[in-house]
């Protein structure tokens, strides 16, 4: 379980750090919005590490299988948030300044506000999308014969 999350979790990372620095060559960093796609690649890599333990495991239990997508997601939402702190603060400093300005915010949180916020962003969308994967891929226990069990 743990080369499941890790691994994808890394991938997760890896594929968000090169989206961003797409967008950055192209010149659409600056712009909060296309962060959604994040949100389609957070989705992506959990359910591929969803389905790739399942698929190793005869008997799948959902607190195993959410416990593979929180830490996948939340390995990536990490490493993500390291990736950006070190491009704010060393790459490009004036970054977070040109964001809040976008914002129209009268005060300033500075850096570290964007970093919390990609953060617990990264986190929510985790904990959502894995809840909502593993309504899709646990096992139901509904019976093999349909009413039988159901109240006349």
């Amino acid at each position: 379980m743990v080369k499941v999350y890790s691994r994808y979790g890394i991938w997760i990372a890896l594929i968000l750090i090169a989206y961003f620095l797409l967008l950055k060559l192209i010149g659409l960093h600056q712009y909060p919005t296309l962060s959604a796609v994040n949100g389609l690649i957070f989705g992506l890599g959990i359910y591929l590490a969803l389905k790739k333990y399942k698929s190793r495991k005869n008997n799948f239990k959902y607190e195993k299988g959410f416990e593979v997508g929180l830490l996948s997601g939340g390995i990536a939402s990490i490493i993500f948030t390291v990736f950006m702190a070190i491009y704010m603060y060393q790459i490009d400093t004036e970054f977070a300044a040109g964001i809040m300005k976008r914002w129209n915010l009268d005060y300033d949180l500075g850096t570290f506000m964007l970093l919390f916020t990609i953060l617990i962003m990264g986190f929510a969308t985790t904990l959502i999308l894995t809840l909502a994967f593993m309504q899709l891929l646990k096992n139901s226990w509904n019976t093999q014969d349909g009413n039988r069990n159901t109240m006349k």
